[in-house]
């Protein structure tokens, strides 16, 4: 043996060592970095050879599309999980190569291009592994945002589906359970500093075989909960929806054939991705930039900046948000890139092009650049529980700029819409309820976001939520059948709260939430946009407002009406301005409130926020705004103010000499406030942050980051995460200080 041979054959053994013996299977960034279609298989070739009629493969794709359709339904009958029942999901049927070809119509369609990430993991590492294997029957369950999913709290179940002993496809179904053990109840930790304080952390894992849950296993989640039921009871409608569509693609394989399947699922990929590409080529070539500022890191008031330039050439779209904010070390606000082009694929599919199939190849000509371990392309170690405080930002960028190609198209699948209103705003609860067992989830009052005003119409009013197309709100009385908590007022529309434009955005919805009859019950609230306009309008219209957190303690209301009932009011505005209990203490807070224990009778008021509006609101019917004056939309205020309309106080009737007059001078102002552009520049533009702003992300030169003060900076091309202090601790600080002055006076 020569040396040559003798060092190549080490060489070989040490790999082989290596191979076999590695010390921890995390996160695999060639997996998750790649959104791509895998290569058509030998097996694929041969099918697509074989099954060529188009007519046949129509009706194979729509027997597949509607078996996804019914195992959503099955799930959303059967779960357990407020997000279950209200269809925060969806269930799919994968490739063999792992692959999302097929989801249902319905839920959260950001999965599609989120899945295949830990179906390819376990067919990369589980599947030649003698300890685990890949064989008819087994069930693999995840939730590990790092490995491939929006955030810890959904959890995915998978199931391979096998012919004549080879591995045909995959079929599953992705749930937001709530509840995973997480350092706070309801499974969206905004106190989380690390990883390991956002509960369960399943990389894709065996939890079954012969299509039986291990006992073990399941005994294991569920001591990491604090809802064992309601962790058994959703992998159980995961479990059967699955398999309900495995026999559905075994019929499917009875009547057409094995060629038929892998065919058509392979063309209803390729096909979907060559659409797109037909589609973006009616787009005109061009740069659009964006900017969106989430106002807070749900701990403290922040501005970060995420910066977008969408480019489109020819047939391919880049997403470049370089330059934006860096990553929060030891803050949840934080996003994996993949659960980014998961939300950034939900623009496209629900509101660019709605008619194509909800799978990954929708998002296959696009390409998304960003810094590493910034806020949109974080480290493993960094927290990502509350990762929508990034990505739904991102979706917004990407949807205020979308229309600015769309609107010259030579070809239109949809309306062109403004910006959707794009946060989650409800309560999570954690505690005992009436009947003494310990819970903890979310409420779906989420789902009513307002819509956005479209250049044809105005927006609808709560209508659902930028992730999940047909999702419900559920029924409060539903609700308090199993929980202790109360709304005085579920979904009352709040007057004023619009996106003014020529077509305005849709209103959000109040809740004024209370408890009673339990010994422990706390509230939160996960929300950005109580500083800073969480969403924008587009070509003049204006964006959302914000909104606090508003609170009324130290009263028990059900005790102070018990004689008094004329004291409650009926909506936020009336309470926190009138003050009707007397003694109780009246507060306003940003929408990140950690778990707060709450005592009877207390009241904790948010309101869902408004889409944005289109076009000037000069240019607005004045009939409209007399229409929703007349609904109580709009004060006479807005009227006057915004719309330069003048109506009757008593009827809503409007003034047209009037209006004609109010709206020629508002014009004339606007003239004699104009400048030319350079000139606005100039007085309005600084070289660094201003001192007293705490801003993350860069100001001028995308390359540089600013890191909180206009002296800590880092290059972008070696992004250095930034490390907050505990609130609390800066807060003892404050104390202290103020004692150490009052003690020296």
């Amino acid at each position: 043996m020569n040396i040559h041979s003798s060092a190549k054959q080490e060489r070989s053994l040490i790999e082989k060592f290596l191979e076999e013996n590695v010390l921890f299977l995390g996160p695999d960034p060639e997996i998750m970095n790649n959104h791509k279609l895998a290569p058509e298989t030998a097996a694929e070739t041969t099918a697509l050879a074989k099954f060529t009629d188009a007519d046949q493969m129509n009706l194979v794709r729509h027997k597949l599309q509607t078996a996804c359709n019914e195992s959503f339904d099955m799930v959303e009958q059967m779960g357990a999980a407020p997000g279950a029942k209200w269809g925060d999901l969806i269930a799919g049927v994968w490739t063999a190569s792992g692959d999302l070809a097929l989801s249902s119509m319905g839920g959260v369609l950001l999965f599609s291009v989120l899945t295949q990430h830990p179906v390819k993991f376990i067919l990369k590492y589980w599947q030649k592994d003698p300890t685990v294997g890949l064989k008819e029957g087994d069930i693999f369950l995840h939730n590990d945002a790092r490995y491939g999913n929006i955030h810890n709290t959904d959890q995915s179940l998978i199931l391979p589906v096998f012919h004549e002993g080879k591995l045909v496809c995959f079929t599953g179904a992705m749930v937001h359970e709530g509840e995973n053990g997480a350092i706070e109840p309801g499974g969206m930790p905004s106190k989380a500093e690390s990883p390991y304080d956002e509960g369960l952390k399943m990389p894709p894992i065996k939890v079954g075989e012969n299509y039986t849950f291990r006992k073990d296993i399941m005994t294991f989640l569920q001591n990491s909960v604090r809802e064992p039921k309601l962790q058994l009871e959703g992998m159980k409608s995961k479990l059967y929806a699955a398999m309900r569509m495995k026999t559905r693609i075994e019929e499917t394989i009875a009547e057409y054939g094995i060629d038929a399947l892998s065919a058509t699922l392979r063309r209803t990929l390729t096909d979907t991705a060559d659409e797109v590409r037909r589609r973006l080529r009616t787009w005109p070539d061009g740069k659009v930039r964006q900017n969106v500022f989430p106002d807070g890191t749900l701990r403290e008031n922040v501005l970060l900046r995420l910066r977008l330039e969408m480019e489109k050439r020819d047939d391919e779209l880049i997403l470049d948000f370089r330059g934006s904010s860096p990553e929060f070390t030891n803050r949840a606000n934080n996003t994996v890139l993949a659960s980014a082009k998961g939300m950034l694929a939900q623009e496209f599919l629900s509101f660019v092009w709605p008619d194509l199939p909800r799978n990954q190849a929708v998002f296959e000509p696009m390409t998304v650049l960003t810094d590493k371990n910034s806020a949109l392309n974080c480290s493993p170690a960094a927290p990502n529980a509350q990762s929508m405080m990034t990505f739904f930002p991102s979706f917004t960028a990407a949807q205020l700029a979308a229309p600015k190609f769309v609107y010259s198209a030579s070809e239109k699948a949809t309306d062109v819409i403004s910006g959707w209103y794009n946060m989650i705003v409800t309560f999570i609860y954690g505690g005992f309820n009436q009947h003494g067992e310990l819970v903890g989830n979310v409420c779906a009052d989420l789902n009513g976001m307002g819509g956005a005003a479209r250049w044809n119409r105005d927006g609808e009013h709560s209508i659902a939520p930028i992730f999940a197309p047909m999702a419900d709100i559920g029924e409060q009385e539903l609700i308090e059948e199993e929980v202790p908590m109360m709304k005085i007022v579920p979904n009352r529309v709040m007057r004023d709260n619009q996106g003014f434009g020529k077509y305005r955005g849709g209103h959000g919805y109040q809740q004024i939430a209370t408890m009673k009859d339990t010994s422990l019950w706390g509230f939160m609230a996960c929300s950005i946009g109580s500083k800073f306009p969480s969403t924008h309008g587009i070509f003049g219209g204006y964006g959302a407002a914000t909104y606090p957190l508003c609170k009324v303690t130290g009263v028990n209301v059900f005790e102070v009406m018990k004689d008094n009932r004329e004291l409650l009011r009926y909506t936020v505005e009336e309470i926190m301005n009138e003050q009707p209990f007397k003694d109780a203490k009246y507060t306003t807070h940003h929408m990140g409130l950690q778990l707060e224990f709450a005592n009877p009778g207390e009241l904790y008021m948010l309101t869902q926020g408004s889409g944005g509006g289109y076009g000037d609101v000069l240019d607005r019917d004045p009939e409209m705004v007399a229409q929703d004056y007349r609904d109580k939309l709009v004060s006479m205020d807005v009227a006057r103010d915004i719309y330069s309309v003048v109506l009757d106080a008593t009827t809503g009737a409007v003034d047209p000499q009037g209006t004609a007059a109010a709206r020629a001078a508002a014009r004339k102002k606007r003239l004699q406030q104009g400048k030319p552009y350079a000139e606005f520049v100039a007085e309005w533009e600084t070289e660094h942050p201003p001192e007293h702003l705490p801003f993350y992300g860069s100001w001028k030169d995308p390359k540089l980051i600013y890191r909180g003060s206009p002296t800590d900076t880092c290059s972008a091309d070696a992004m250095v995460g930034v490390m907050m202090p505990d609130p609390k601790d800066v807060r003892i600080r404050q104390l202290e200080s103020q004692l150490e002055q009052l003690t020296k006076g």
